[in-house]
C-alpha cells in the first residue's frame, strides 16, 4: 500500500499583478517532476491555489512544498 497525499495552499489577497508575476515565475519549475509527484496552479479571484499531489515518500512532498513557497516568497519581495 503506498501513501497518497494532497496539499492545497491558498495564497489570498493578491493583486492581478502579484498573482501573475508568481505563476509566470514558478511555471518553468513546473517540468520534469519526479515520477507519483505533481504540482499546478490555479487562479479563484484575488487568490492563487497550489496544488500538490504525491504518492510514496512524503519526504519529497514536503521539500518540493518548502522549495515552490520558498520561492514565492521571494517573488513576493521583489515584486514589492
Amino acid at each position: 500500500m503506498s501513501l497518497e497525499c494532497k496539499v492545497q495552499v491558498f495564497l489570498n489577497n493578491l493583486s492581478e499583478k502579484k498573482a501573475e508575476s508568481i505563476r509566470k515565475s514558478l511555471e518553468p519549475d513546473n517540468v520534469d517532476f519526479p515520477e507519483n509527484l505533481s504540482f499546478r496552479i490555479e487562479k479563484d479571484k484575488t487568490s492563487l491555489i497550489f496544488i500538490f499531489e504525491g504518492k510514496g515518500n512524503i519526504r519529497t512532498l514536503i521539500s518540493t512544498i518548502d522549495e515552490v513557497l520558498e520561492q514565492t516568497q521571494v517573488i513576493l519581495k521583489v515584486t514589492s
